[in-house]
Parts: structure tokens; C-alpha cells; sequence
């Protein structure tokens, strides 16, 4: 009996650009904060709360825009 498994390891494509941005800095190529030197690697997490954040307020108004609309329905049965 033989088990495969597949493991998806290393180093993605903000920690390659995060290694390049690391030692170009390093070395004096670049004179870069170290606020976009390390910007790759914290650059994903900020869209993806700035995504949920915008979901959030389009669902918020969405339910908003529903209650108005029943209660407006619900006036009009009256």
C-alpha cells in the first residue's frame, strides 16, 4: 500500500519579493523605508481587511435598504 501526498512549501511571492526588496536594501541599492522594504509580506493581510471591511459596509447597506423596504411594505398592509 503507498501514500502520495503533495506539500506545498517555500517561499511564496511576497516572501521572494520581500528577499529581493531585503537585500537590495542591504546592499545599498535601494533607500527605501523599511516600511515598503517589509511591505510584501504585510501588504496582503491590509487588502484583505480593507476587502472585508468594504463587503461588510455593502452588506450593511443592503440590510439597511431591506428594513426600509419592509417596513415601507409593511405600512402599506395597514
Amino acid at each position: 500500500m503507498s501514500s502520495s501526498s503533495t506539500s506545498s512549501g517555500g517561499v511564496g511571492f511576497g516572501g521572494l519579493l520581500f528577499l529581493v526588496f531585503l537585500v537590495l536594501k542591504l546592499t545599498g541599492v535601494i533607500a527605501w523605508s523599511w516600511w515598503w522594504v517589509t511591505a510584501p509580506l504585510w501588504a496582503p493581510l491590509l487588502l484583505a481587511l480593507v476587502l472585508l471591511a468594504v463587503g461588510g459596509l455593502g452588506m450593511a447597506a443592503v440590510d439597511r435598504s431591506d428594513r426600509k423596504r419592509a417596513a415601507k411594505y409593511r405600512r402599506t398592509l395597514r
